[in-house]
């Protein structure tokens, strides 16, 4: 069909059919003062050719990851993704499938989410995980409503570690919910004592390992206290690489486990679309949100796979359901599965022990530049330093000198007099010459 634009006739038959006679009228549940009474301002029209070559210029003042060294973390990782993975993802019985409804013409995606799902459980040392979410973020506040419906309780507490983009998600729609959220300030060193803020309303405590400056912790302690209390312990992460080296949630205690998949097989992709991981004890599996995958045999014996529970709004009645996404991100949790198969447990463990030994070494020379301090007693990936100057300014500097350095805590943070940090992350993607090159621009902008 070609797209040919409406004619004053085709507006006022379709306006005539709605019941309204002007398109205006079809905003005005818009406040007035929230709607523009002047035209963008932009150009009523332009050739293709000249679209093209405008979004061209704009798209080259942006600068790519693969354009230097580059050392940007703070929830979005940059990793080397096979390049068989992205040709497994792309075959057309992958690429165009739909929800799994009839198993007996999609057992080859529901294998592939049932190898996902074992996958999540695994890494994260837990009983059961979903057939993934939307991102990091959205399946945080999805294990906090859930720890609400399993204690009957309505408050969370956020530990001042957590990623600031999953604590607003987990605020935002808790205002919608009615819920308490009580948001701890930003835990640089990784030393407050979340058990002290647990009370008898507490529904869940959320914490993030390792946090947001990067620092590791040990969640043995707190898991302990939290079941003592009557809360549950959500342990969200933001790099899946680090659970091939760092011990896994659940083997400290934890009751829900949530994070960001994109680390694995997931390129950056401007932000997205990315794969949250979703994973809980067994005991908890009726409130788990999402959809979950099983195994099964046929009436002739031979395995198979169904999906077992469906507890999302698609489903069944809104009000009966765990979960209002309507969806799993299934192509990126293929990727996912694609590319830790490719890795298997012994290539992810080396996988994080080439990342964390090239983190240390830029650690070890950052803290040789005058100045420059390196706030973490540990880390996986991902540190934070203290500049002498403003952070923000500096990562604008070492960048017209071909390094992108990291996140300034300041535009995560902002106005919480953070504005001498930056977030550092380093990868196996970053070579000595990276490192080196990223020490030389420093020291140059520090001496200017």
């Amino acid at each position: 069909m070609r797209y040919l634009p409406l004619t004053p006739e085709d507006r006022s038959a379709m306006l005539a059919r709605v019941g309204v006679d002007k398109i205006d009228a079809l905003f005005e549940s818009i406040p007035a003062n929230k709607r523009l009474s002047r035209n963008l301002d932009l150009p009523l029209r332009r050739a293709e050719m000249d679209v093209q070559r405008l979004l061209s210029d704009m798209a080259s003042k942006n600068r790519a990851a693969g354009s230097g060294p580059f050392f940007v973390g703070a929830g979005a990782y940059k990793h080397h993704i096979p390049a068989s993975v992205d040709h497994l993802i792309q075959r057309s019985e992958f690429l165009t499938s739909y929800t799994p409804y009839q198993p007996e013409i999609a057992q080859g995606t529901l294998q592939a989410i049932f190898e996902f799902q074992t996958q999540v459980a695994a890494l994260t040392a837990m009983d059961v995980a979903n057939a993934s979410m939307y991102d990091g973020s959205t399946a945080t506040i999805e294990a906090v409503l859930m720890a609400h419906r399993i204690t009957k309780r309505r408050k969370a507490i956020l530990s001042g570690g957590l990623h600031p983009h999953y604590a607003e998600v987990v605020r935002t729609i808790s205002r919608m919910t009615g819920d308490e959220v009580s948001s701890l300030p930003p835990d640089v060193p990784g030393a407050e004592n979340l058990g002290a803020e647990i009370d008898a309303g507490t529904s869940c405590v959320v914490v993030q390992n390792p946090d947001v400056f990067g620092n590791l912790r040990d969640l043995s302690g707190l898991a302990a206290i939290c079941k003592a209390q009557g809360a549950l312990l959500i342990v969200a992460f933001t790099e899946a690489v680090s659970l091939g080296l760092v011990k896994a949630p659940g083997e400290m205690g934890a009751d829900i486990v949530v994070g960001e998949g994109q680390s694995i097989g997931n390129s950056l992709n401007f932000g997205g679309p990315y794969v949250g991981l979703f994973a809980t004890r067994s005991k908890y599996l009726r409130q788990m949100p999402g959809r979950l995958c099983g195994e099964t045999l046929d009436a002739e014996g031979r395995r198979g796979f169904v999906l077992t529970l469906s507890t999302r709004e698609q489903h069944i009645k809104r009000d009966k359901a765990t979960s209002s996404i309507c969806t799993n991100s299934g192509l990126c949790a293929l990727a996912f599965t694609i590319h830790m198969s490719l890795l298997g447990e012994a290539g992810l463990r080396r996988l994080a022990k080439i990342n964390h030994a090239n983190a240390v070494d830029l650690a070890d020379r950052l803290r040789r530049v005058p100045g420059v301090e390196v706030l973490n007693q540990s880390f996986f990936n991902e540190f934070t330093v203290r500049v002498p100057v403003r952070a923000d300014a500096l990562i604008e500097r070492l960048a017209e000198k071909g390094v992108l350095a990291g996140v300034p805590a300041s535009r995560l943070w902002p106005g919480e007099s953070l504005d001498d940090l930056i977030l550092v992350a380093s990868s196996e993607v970053n070579t000595d010459e990276d490192r080196r090159a990223f020490v030389k621009a420093l020291k140059g902008a520090l001496s200017c």
